[in-house]
């Protein structure tokens, strides 16, 4: 099992996929870059977590397309 997210996680990351969907990539790393520029936010974990959320989500995206 994973971890589970907080409620402010997937806030500022729900908030930004509807924002920013279309720039957003499939890849951790293209998408930590990009949320540098999209967000100002105060750490590096904070970061990687939004990062990795968003990886998610935009993964589930494409699957859900693909069918």
């Amino acid at each position: 099992m994973g971890r589970i997210k907080t409620m402010m996680i997937k806030r500022i990351t729900n908030n930004l996929v509807a924002e920013h969907r279309d720039e957003f990539k499939k890849t951790f790393a293209e998408n930590k870059v990009l949320l540098e520029q999209f967000a100002d936010i105060p750490s590096k974990k904070l970061r990687n977590v939004i990062a990795g959320y968003v990886t998610r989500l935009m993964k589930e995206k494409k699957e859900s397309e693909e069918l």
